[in-house]
C-alpha cells in the first residue's frame, strides 16, 4: 500500500473519531442547556445567591461545551481538507 493510501486511512479514522466526539459533545451540550434553562429560571425567581451562583456555573458549562464542539469541528474540517488534498494527489 502506498504511503498516501495509508495516510488517507489514518485521516479517515481520525475524522470518524472526531465526528463521534462531536456528536457526543452535542448531546451533552443539549443536557447542559436544559440544566442552564432551569437554573436561570430558578435564579430569576428566587434571587437567592446560591441559585445565582448555580446559574453562572451552568452558563459557563454551556459556553465551555459550545467551544469544545467548535474546536472539534475546526479540527475535523482541517483534516477533511488534508484528506481532499491527498485524494487529489492520488488521482494524479
Amino acid at each position: 500500500m502506498k504511503r498516501i493510501e495509508r495516510k488517507l486511512f489514518q485521516l479517515s479514522d481520525e475524522i470518524a473519531a472526531l465526528e463521534r466526539a462531536e456528536g457526543l459533545a452535542a448531546e451533552e451540550l443539549i443536557y447542559h442547556e436544559h440544566l442552564n434553562d432551569d437554573t436561570q429560571r430558578d435564579a430569576a425567581v428566587s434571587g437567592s445567591p446560591i441559585d445565582r451562583a448555580d446559574a453562572r456555573e451552568t452558563a459557563s458549562d454551556v459556553a465551555r461545551f459550545a467551544r469544545h464542539i467548535d474546536d472539534l469541528r475546526r479540527r475535523r474540517l482541517r483534516l477533511e481538507g488534508k484528506r481532499t488534498k491527498l485524494l487529489e494527489r492520488l488521482k494524479d
